[in-house]
C-alpha cells in the first residue's frame, strides 16, 4: 500500500494549455488590436545614435564613437561609456570631429549595421547658443 501512494504521479489537467493550441488566444488578439500597431513608418522605427566621426579613411565609411552616461553599481558615481559604430556615409560629407547621427539599418558589410542620417554640427564650429 505504502508503495502505491508513492509511486502515483500527479494526474495533469485535462485542458490543453495556451502553447498547445492552434487558435489565438485572448492575450494575442488583444495585442494585435488597432490601438497597439505602430502607425509610423519603417523608418521612423529604426534606432537612431548621435556621436562624433572619428575616422572617415575608408571609403563611403566612417567610425563615430557614441558616448552614454551610466551610473556605476559600486560606487554610485557617473562614469561615460564609449562605443563605436561603423556607418555608411554614400557621399563622404562628414569628416573627423563632426557630430553626426546614425540611424540602424540592414547589415551593409561585416561590420557596418549603421547608416549616415545627417550631420549636425561641423568640426570647428562653435555651438550655437541661445542668447
Amino acid at each position: 500500500m505504502a508503495n502505491e501512494k508513492t509511486s502515483k504521479k500527479p494526474e495533469r489537467s485535462k485542458t490543453p494549455s495556451a502553447a498547445h493550441t492552434k487558435g489565438h488566444s485572448a492575450s494575442t488578439v488583444a495585442a494585435a488590436s488597432p490601438a497597439m500597431i505602430d502607425s509610423r513608418n519603417p523608418l521612423q522605427k529604426r534606432r537612431s545614435v548621435e556621436g562624433i566621426v572619428v575616422s572617415d579613411k575608408m571609403a563611403k565609411t566612417i567610425v563615430v564613437k557614441v558616448d552614454r552616461r551610466v551610473r556605476e553599481q559600486l560606487y554610485k558615481k557617473y562614469v561615460v561609456r564609449s562605443r563605436r559604430f561603423k556607418a555608411h556615409d554614400e557621399k563622404n560629407e562628414a569628416k573627423i570631429g563632426d557630430r553626426v547621427v546614425l540611424i540602424e539599418s540592414r547589415p551593409l558589410s561585416r561590420d557596418k549595421r549603421w547608416v549616415l542620417q545627417s550631420v549636425l554640427r561641423r568640426a570647428g564650429q562653435a555651438p550655437e547658443i541661445n542668447v
